[in-house]
C-alpha cells in the first residue's frame, strides 16, 4: 500500500513535454546563449561612431589618447574600452563681449542691456568707454582643448578680457574712439595668442575686432562731434594731398618743358651767331683778296634783296633835274598791286 498508483492522467502529464520541467543545465545554457548574444549585438552596434564634417574625433583607450579621426565613419572598442570626445576643429568659434547675438541672419539681432561690466573699460586718460568686440578663434589641437584645462570658453574670455583693459588702459580715449582702432585691436590678438600658448590649450585666435565704441551717454555728444571733426580733418588732408599729387608733377613737367625749350633756343642762336661769324670771316678774307669785286658782288646781293621789297622803283641820273620813274612792269606781267 505503500507504492502510489498512477492513474492515466499521471501517465499523460508525464509523457506531455509541455508539463516537463526543464532541467537546470538547459536553463544555464539559453541564459548564456542569450548573453552571448546580447554581448554579440551590443558590441556591434557600439563599435561604430560617426565623426561630422566640422569635427575631430579624440579616441581615448582606456584612459589615453589613441588616435585623431577625421570625419567619417571609425571602428572603436566596445564596452567602454574606447571613449569617443568630438571636438569642432572646423569651425570657428566666437566669444562676445558687451553684447550678445540673439537671432544671427542677415540682420543679426542683438542684445546689449546688462553686460555693462564687459564693456565699460577704463582709458589711460581716466575716460571710460563703453566697447564691444569680438573674439575668433579655432580649435588647433583637440586633445590640448578637451583635457589641458578644465574650461577653455572661460579662460579665453578671461584672458581676453585682462588684456583688452590693460591694452586700453594705456591709450587715450580719443585714439579709442577714433583712429587706433584697428592697431588696438591687433596688439589684443597678438597678447592673447602668446598667452594662451604659454597655457598650451590649442587655441588659435582667427581675429580680434571691435564691434562699437561709444562714449558714456552723457558725453556721447561732444565725442561724436570730436569723430566727425577727425573725420573731415582726415577727409581734408586726403583731398590736398591728392591735389598736391596732381598739379606738383605737371608744374614739374611744364618747367622741364620750358627748360628744354630755353636750351633749345640757346644752342640754335650759338650755332647761328657762329654761322653768322664765320660767313662774315670768309667774305672779310675775301674781300682783303678782291676788294672791288667783293664790293660790287655785296652791293648788288644787297639789291637783289631790297629791290623786291619795294612797291616803286626811282632811277636817278646825275645829269637830269629830276628823277625818272621806272615802270612797273613786273607789276604789269603778274597782276600784282
Amino acid at each position: 500500500m505503500n507504492e502510489q498508483y498512477k492513474g492515466p492522467v499521471e501517465d499523460a502529464v508525464i509523457k506531455n513535454p509541455w508539463f516537463n520541467p526543464p532541467s537546470s543545465e538547459k536553463i544555464i545554457r539559453a541564459f548564456i546563449g542569450i548573453l552571448i548574444m546580447f554581448i554579440l549585438v551590443s558590441g556591434g552596434l557600439g563599435s561604430f561612431y560617426k565623426v561630422d564634417t566640422e569635427e575631430t574625433a579624440v579616441v581615448l583607450r582606456l584612459g589615453k589618447l589613441h588616435a585623431s579621426n577625421g570625419p567619417g565613419l571609425h571602428f572603436k572598442l566596445p564596452f567602454g574600452i574606447d571613449h569617443i570626445f568630438l571636438v569642432k576643429t572646423g569651425r570657428i568659434l566666437k566669444e562676445e563681449f558687451g553684447f550678445r547675438s540673439i537671432k544671427p541672419g542677415i540682420r543679426t539681432s542683438y542684445e546689449k542691456k546688462g553686460f555693462d561690466d564687459e564693456s565699460l573699460v577704463l582709458t589711460g586718460d581716466l575716460n571710460v568707454s563703453d566697447l564691444e568686440w569680438i573674439v575668433q578663434y579655432k580649435i588647433a589641437d583637440p586633445f590640448k582643448f578637451i583635457f589641458k584645462i578644465n574650461d577653455p570658453q572661460t579662460t579665453i574670455r578671461d584672458v581676453s578680457e585682462a588684456i583688452t583693459r590693460k591694452i586700453v588702459g594705456d591709450t587715450d580715449v580719443t585714439s579709442v574712439l577714433t583712429t587706433d582702432r584697428a592697431i588696438l585691436a591687433d596688439m589684443i590678438h597678438g597678447e592673447m595668442q602668446k598667452i594662451l600658448d604659454s597655457y598650451d590649450i590649442g587655441v588659435k585666435i582667427v581675429t580680434v575686432k571691435f564691434q562699437d565704441v561709444n562714449p558714456p551717454e552723457s558725453v556721447k555728444a561732444a565725442f561724436n562731434g570730436v569723430n566727425e571733426a577727425e573725420q573731415q580733418k582726415e577727409s581734408l588732408i586726403q583731398q590736398a594731398s591728392e591735389q598736391y599729387n596732381k598739379e606738383v608733377p605737371k608744374a614739374r613737367g611744364e618747367a622741364k618743358q620750358m627748360i628744354q625749350e630755353a636750351e633749345g633756343y640757346a644752342l640754335e642762336r650759338v650755332n647761328r651767331a657762329e654761322g653768322d661769324a664765320n660767313k662774315f670771316l670768309a667774305m672779310l678774307a675775301e674781300y682783303r683778296a678782291f676788294p672791288e669785286v667783293t664790293r660790287k658782288r655785296l652791293y648788288l646781293e644787297t639789291l637783289e634783296k631790297v629791290l623786291p621789297k619795294s612797291s616803286s622803283i626811282w632811277v636817278v641820273d646825275g645829269a637830269s633835274q629830276q628823277p625818272l620813274p621806272l615802270l612797273p612792269l613786273q607789276n604789269l606781267i603778274g597782276g600784282e598791286k
